[in-house]
């Protein structure tokens, strides 16, 4: 039975660790026949909650449900690592979409989904890659968590800002906290207290909850390629380089950030991961709920960015593992 048991568990973990590979293959599944995966942008029964929100919502209170209290307490007891970390996500990003967005003159719509996408926090697949790519697989589980919980505050002000410089119509900053409290803090909050009365029996649902995390990433980005098919052969020419130039410098700027403070190596590769790989499943939910009548079109980038950065990252991955060794070798002054 024991044995059963690990074999599955085994199982799971491969599955989840080829996340990228379902992503480009539901990617093109969309793009040959959309239908097969634009019915995830539908809405709950009769209700006005959507397929993307719910998903999302169950996605959160699974990384919530893998939290316990002594994790948040681990953020205190090394805090300037987790600072540096999401101090990178929050500071680089935003800029660096702005910049790429005005710099490639993409269409209104277009340029806010890349802000938006820029502004989200680092997405969970990360902790995959930096798995795979034997960086510090606990310092991105932190900065995960902890760019998460800011995000409800500073992703929806940080678009805003940006925004308000870049496209001619309002960004609701207030409505957007209100979606990240119900999408984000909620969930992840009822995991943590689910794991705190029920963790010893929640084994099984620790190990299902990172497929579902992938499944619904790959029904989301298919939903939104399939569904844009059409806007984006149009906008092709800008969007597609536009975009892989975004995560491009978040990876680069990111590993660049961790070597300007002397961080170890396998540090900054983390950081380099958590930068580079946003949660464009959470950019593409609050992108159709609340600009989907004046941007139509900024659910389309974050979708794009789902793809490139599981692409980056994975061959980030797959380069830093044969170099293995030396994350553990160089040490900076930082962890000394």
């Amino acid at each position: 039975m024991v044995e059963n048991g690990g074999t599955m568990v085994e199982a799971l973990r491969r599955v989840t660790n080829l996340f990228w590979l379902w992503t480009i293959l539901g990617t093109g599944w969309a793009w040959v026949w959309p239908g097969h995966f634009t019915w995830f942008l539908g809405k709950v029964g009769g209700s006005e909650v959507t397929l993307i929100d719910l998903g999302l919502g169950v996605i959160m209170l699974g990384m919530g449900v893998t939290l316990t209290m002594e994790d948040f307490g681990k953020v205190f007891r090394v805090p300037w690592q987790v600072v540096i970390g999401v101090g990178a996500q929050f500071v680089i990003m935003p800029a660096v979409g702005w910049g790429v967005a005005t710099l490639f003159r993409l269409e209104d719509g277009l340029k806010l989904g890349v802000i938006l996408v820029s502004c989200c926090p680092g997405g969970t697949a990360s902790n995959v890659v930096c798995y795979l790519a034997r960086a510090n697989v606990a310092l991105s589980v932190l900065m995960t968590m902890t760019s998460t919980m800011l995000a409800v505050g500073l992703t929806p002000y940080l678009t805003k800002v940006y925004a308000s410089v870049a496209v001619p119509f309002q960004v609701d900053a207030l409505a957007m906290v209100w979606s990240m409290v119900s999408i984000v803090l909620l969930p992840v909050v009822l995991g943590v207290v689910i794991n705190r009365y029920c963790g010893k029996r929640l084994g099984m649902v620790k190990e299902v909850s990172p497929v579902v995390s992938v499944l619904v990433i790959v029904l989301i980005v298919g939903a939104i390629v399939g569904a844009k098919k059409g806007d984006i052969v149009s906008h092709a020419g800008t969007l597609l380089p536009a975009v892989f130039l975004v995560h491009v410098l978040g990876f680069g700027l990111g590993y660049g950030w961790g070597k300007l403070f002397r961080v170890a190596e396998e540090n900054c590769r983390t950081i380099s991961i958590e930068v580079g790989m946003q949660n464009s499943g959470l950019g593409a939910s609050l992108a159709r709920t609340h600009f989907l009548v004046v941007a139509p079109l900024a659910a389309v980038p974050c979708a794009i960015s789902a793809f490139y950065h599981c692409l980056i990252g994975s061959f980030l991955a797959s380069v830093w593992r044969r170099r293995g060794g030396e994350a553990g070798e160089e040490r900076g002054e930082f962890d000394r």
